[in-house]
């Protein structure tokens, strides 16, 4: 088991001061939200009780970015977990938002996979070439009376040789263009 797979120590001193294990140094909130971020399980423990801390600071992070405007949690989601302490309730909230989170995490995941294979997907799609080139002439169209832009590039050939395209050609874009909508729109 590598380090990265068990929780990195964080040792609360009676100072109050947050003490990494790993490195040997000093953290801040700020700090043990990056490694959270990051991937990192944390587990802080004061040193002197031996208590597992780790809840409290974990709400101390989402507090303080909440009040500093970053508001993930809606108001009415922070009111329902506030009536959930003083109702039979509570016992079913951890195993909801357990589930809840779990559930996004998935989701992102698979999000992610599909975006990874997308461009495949996309260059496979009937009409993709078709509407790549058109998007090269248009882009030579607009960009091709700006300094600095050479036209370099794929497509980078224009059949007039000045960078700018006839009207008769634009209007075959823009047909092209809606014929593609259309098949897009069918799919």
């Amino acid at each position: 088991m590598t380090d990265t797979d068990k929780p990195l120590l964080i040792k609360r001193y009676a100072s109050r001061r947050l003490y990494n294990t790993e490195t040997s140094d000093y953290v801040t909130l700020e700090d043990i939200a990056g490694f959270i971020r990051a991937g990192r399980e944390v587990q802080i423990i004061d040193l002197k009780s031996g208590d597992d801390l780790t809840r409290q600071y974990l709400l101390q992070i989402v507090a303080e970015h909440e009040s500093k405007g970053d508001n993930v949690l809606p108001l009415g989601v922070l009111t329902d977990l506030v009536r959930s302490y003083t109702t039979e309730v509570q016992s079913v909230v951890p195993q909801f938002l357990a589930a809840s989170f779990e559930m996004l995490r998935s989701g992102q995941t698979k999000m992610m996979e599909n975006l990874t294979t997308m461009p495949n997907a996309l260059t496979a799609m009937p009409g993709f070439e078709a509407m790549r080139k058109q998007q090269e002439v248009f882009m030579k169209t607009m960009l091709g009376g700006l300094p600095g832009w050479s036209g370099s590039g794929p497509g980078a050939d224009d059949a007039a040789g000045t960078g700018n395209a006839s009207n008769e050609e634009l209007a075959q874009i823009k047909r092209q263009l809606a014929e593609l909508q259309i098949k897009l729109s069918k799919m």
